[in-house]
């Protein structure tokens, strides 16, 4: 039979307290537990005057925040709509049900006036990093890297095109240190690096709306200006480290800083697990420098389609040379400015070869095979590559960083961002982090 509900119940009173209507297995009880917000005060009081009239709790204003995060509501001022009527939310805030929830453009005049001259959100990261390390939940051993893009608040068909300087490239310095090495080994003049620099220019779109976002390109479907958050984890999926960058700076440019960064933290670091753009000359000799484990994968050499690859060539470490399918020698010729070592072919011994057409286009019959001079460190990744440690730390990357990406984007707002400037994405991403970090602590614990 039909039964059809009446409305009585809304005129209904009943004798209970906000804390008899929050079930007891919601978040916010278990982030209440789990984390003492107290620490904040003493991290803002300098902001603060004596004089004047009563200001909103900063504790309160920073739970508002992490509302907002943690349940993925898109912005404070539907945040302060969400909480108004929002028994679980108004608990955790320790609000009744007659107090007025703060107006939603509090907390922007309070960023503005107060926390943004202070380190305010990297303390809280930082402390939460802390208890879940206190409680035994963040591991050592492997620290896995990546970025993901989150779409900037700009239009796409708006820009501008500049002349720009590129980026100075890290570790360039030792670079050149061991071209020159290898060329006075090989009895040849050094390049007098220092003196011949020069200032090299590239034109970059530089949109009109956000200028301080990088026109990021992935194949032709996905151009756009955005902004790029690098970002370190643990075997459990804990943040350790993230550094927001314009869309357009290259993970490699910036994984020297994020592992410093995350070794300083966690010492114990013994392995570095990140994707195929991480995989550079400069990149694993960083970490062959600081005696960490590269944990990378195969990538497929470049060349062009329908000739011999590189690695159907031979080398002969001994003899500093590579030997061709024929059986043929490729002696080393020089060092390159940029850093790789040259080994060329006999043209009187390639002319009557049966696959001079499928090795080289060269009018004069010679195959050039280049390695850099930090080619031993790539081979040493390729024997690590192959060993049963590597595949199965590099195996845990889909469940760590990867997820950590997903998690943000689909739960937590960070697939595109309403802030623009670096300073504010920045800081929306360590929250959006934070927010996960204690999401995660509050729930094991």
């Amino acid at each position: 039979m039909m039964s059809k509900n009446n409305t009585n119940g809304r005129n209904q009173f009943a004798m209970l307290t906000i804390d008899d209507l929050v079930p007891k297995d919601h978040l916010v009880r278990k982030i209440d537990a789990a984390l003492d917000f107290n620490f904040i005060y003493p991290i803002v009081e300098a902001t603060y005057s004596d004089l004047g009239r009563p200001s909103v709790d900063p504790v309160i204003l920073i739970k508002l925040v992490f509302i907002q995060y943690l349940f993925g509501i898109r912005s404070m001022r539907q945040t302060i709509k969400e909480v108004d009527t929002n028994v679980a939310y108004r608990w955790f805030l320790g609000y009744s049900f007659e107090e007025k929830i703060p107006h939603f453009s509090t907390f922007g005049k309070n960023y503005v006036r107060r926390f943004r001259e202070i380190t305010l959100f990297e303390d809280i990261f930082a402390y939460i990093l802390e208890q879940a390390v206190k409680a035994g939940f963040v591991t050592e051993d492997n620290l896995y890297l990546d970025s993901t893009h989150i779409k900037a608040n700009a239009n796409k068909h708006k820009f501008t095109k500049e002349m720009t300087h590129d980026e100075a490239k890290a570790y360039q310095d030792e670079l050149e240190d061991e071209i020159n090495r290898q060329r006075i080994e090989a009895g040849k003049r050094p390049f007098t690096l220092d003196l011949e620099k020069e200032v090299k220019l590239k034109e970059r779109k530089i949109s009109k709306t956000d200028p301080e976002s990088g026109y990021y390109v992935k194949g032709e479907r996905e151009k756009q200006f955005a902004y790029s958050a690098h970002t370190s984890c643990d075997d459990n999926g804990f943040v350790l480290s993230t550094i927001v960058t314009p869309g357009n700076i290259h993970d490699s440019q910036v994984a020297f800083q994020l592992v410093k960064q995350s070794k300083s933290l966690f010492p114990g670091i013994k392995r570095v697990v990140a994707d195929a753009g991480y995989k550079t000359p400069k990149f694993v000799h960083f970490l062959t420098h600081l005696n960490l484990r590269p944990c990378l994968p195969y990538t497929r050499t470049k060349g062009k389609k329908g000739l011999l690859s590189k690695n159907e060539f031979l080398y002969d470490e001994y003899y500093d040379c590579y030997i061709c399918p024929k059986d043929q020698l490729l002696d080393f010729s020089t060092v390159t400015r940029e850093g790789y070592r040259e080994y060329k072919s006999n043209p009187k011994e390639c002319v009557n070869c049966p696959l001079l057409k499928t090795c080289t286009e060269s009018k004069n019959h010679q195959r050039v095979i280049t390695r850099h001079v930090w080619g031993d460190l790539m081979d040493e990744v390729e024997h690590l590559r192959l060993t049963d440690l590597n595949k199965a730390v590099y195996k845990k990357r889909k469940e760590t960083i990867e997820r950590i990406f997903a998690d943000a984007k689909e739960k937590h707002g960070m697939r595109w961002t309403k802030y623009r400037g670096l300073e504010k994405v920045a800081t929306h991403t360590m929250l959006v982090f934070a927010a996960m970090n204690l999401k995660k602590l509050a729930t094991w614990l």
